[in-house]
């Protein structure tokens, strides 16, 4: 294995491989759009490319099918597995990125109200979606720690439909 730096897309896609065991791009991305794009922006890109260069690292393990679309399917390595242990073992410091444009045109000196309007309806379907979320997964097997991320998403989700609800109040 070459020394390679892993960067935080290298252990989504080693994640959610160690999750469904082999995995194509594709099901990368069908996944990563099911659970962690909540809370994590993933370019869909990156995606399709790092699982080859995780698989050229000896991370992943790749195969491609033998006939039809002759797909490439990923899993992991005894490497891989012991580079995303190490990773889930050493506890993160990291603050999150906001990259919010509603806040950044309300920085900038759009119209409050207007712009209150339209962020309160889109927070309020996004805390519909997320509470819909969380009620499913009361039923499904999905890991604690699944459930506790999409606990702190719903606790973001409301505390944005009550600011946007107090800016449109005060516009």
């Amino acid at each position: 294995m070459s020394a390679l730096r892993l960067s935080t897309m290298s252990y989504v896609v080693l994640g959610v491989i160690d999750v469904l065991g082999t995995a194509t791009p594709y099901d990368l991305k069908r996944a990563a759009a099911a659970g962690v794009g909540h809370f994590w922006s993933l370019p869909h890109t990156q995606l399709y490319s790092e699982p080859a260069r995780l698989a050229e690292a000896g991370l992943l393990a790749e195969r491609r099918e033998d006939s039809g679309r002759r797909r490439r399917l990923y899993s992991l390595t005894k490497s891989g597995s012991e580079a995303l242990e190490a990773w889930r073992r050493t506890p993160t410091s990291e603050l999150y990125e906001i990259r919010d444009a509603g806040l950044l045109q309300l920085f900038l000196g759009a119209d409050r109200a207007k712009l209150a309007e339209s962020q309160l309806a889109a927070h309020r379907e996004n805390l519909r979606h997320l509470e819909g979320l969380e009620a499913r997964s009361r039923d499904a097997d999905v890991s604690t720690g699944s459930r506790l991320a999409l606990e702190a998403g719903i606790g973001h989700a409301r505390e944005y439909v009550r600011f946007w609800s107090r800016m449109l109040k005060d516009a």
